[in-house]
């Protein structure tokens, strides 16, 4: 039963990593990579003497360190607020209704945000028109095209992690509330040092398990929403090794950039695996 888990794997995980060597040549697709100019590290100090380097570097880290901390926050605060309610249907439709925008491509949730935050016709313009503001280029503004990044992935995906901090909410022992409210602790009290501690051990692993995340600002939102105005402020790796290696057809260079985002996420993900298991006791077997 195993064995065509294990096919699958090292013809599409283990098999493409032979392409590695594209970075350190010249290459030539009629040539193939046994026949291309070998260039040894020229791609690498190409990369690195690039202009835009350095401000695409930036804009990933930063983008995805705000994605981690929303990530965060936005379904803890959910989660606790879906734990005060009380009657069952009502919250069950809630989660259902924060939990399907996880489920659309962002080929569809781009079409929406375009059409929402259009400078004429967008029902947000529309809004701030209402109230004698002019309207927002939000798309087109590298003020303001972070932000929407970071709220439109928030809102795609907090329902879905929503549901883990929900989970860990039911392992805590009722009668530690119980005991709480005979001591006079009302409901904030009894978030704040009963709720709050329970659902640390997964909150801890779950912001060490992001690190590897950190060079993963999400290449289908910022393909789906930017546009040359916001290169400055939206363009990421991925979209970088995009241009470079499909549009301009510098193959090794784009490889080499690969190369380089994945032996950093490499060195994170261990990073982060240590520390679940350092502060949150997790074991990978």
């Amino acid at each position: 039963m195993i064995l065509p888990a294990l096919v699958l794997i090292v013809i599409y995980s283990y098999g493409p990593m032979l392409g590695i060597v594209i970075a350190f040549q010249k290459f030539v697709p009629a040539l193939g990579i046994f026949e291309s100019k070998w260039t040894g590290w020229d791609n690498f100090r190409y990369v690195m003497a690039m202009p835009d380097t350095g401000r695409v570097l930036w804009n990933t880290v930063l983008i995805s360190f705000m994605k981690i901390v929303a990530g965060l926050i936005v379904p803890i605060t959910v989660s606790l607020l879906l734990n005060e309610v009380r009657k069952e249907l009502f919250k069950r439709g809630i989660q259902t209704l924060v939990y399907l925008p996880h489920f659309l491509s962002w080929v569809i949730l781009g079409g929406i945000l375009i059409d929402i935050l259009s400078p004429s016709t967008g029902i947000v313009n529309q809004l701030l028109a209402a109230f004698g503001i002019e309207p927002i280029f939000f798309l087109g503004s590298n003020d303001w095209f972070r932000y929407i990044l970071v709220l439109s992935d928030t809102w795609k995906d907090f329902g879905f992690s929503t549901i883990v901090y929900l989970a860990a909410l039911t392992s805590i022992n009722p009668s530690l509330y119980e005991a709480a409210a005979i001591d006079g602790a009302g409901r904030w009290k009894q978030t704040l040092h009963i709720t709050l501690p329970g659902m640390a051990p997964v909150i801890i692993l779950l912001t060490t398990l992001s690190l590897g995340q950190v060079l993963n600002a999400g290449f289908d939102q910022v393909f789906n929403l930017y546009s040359p105005q916001v290169y400055e402020t939206g363009d990421i790796i991925d979209t970088f090794v995009y241009r470079i290696g499909l549009l301009d057809a510098q193959y090794g260079v784009a490889t080499a950039v690969g190369l380089f985002k994945s032996v950093v996420s490499l060195t994170f993900i261990s990073l982060s695996y240590y520390l679940a298991y350092r502060f949150a006791n997790y074991r990978i077997f």
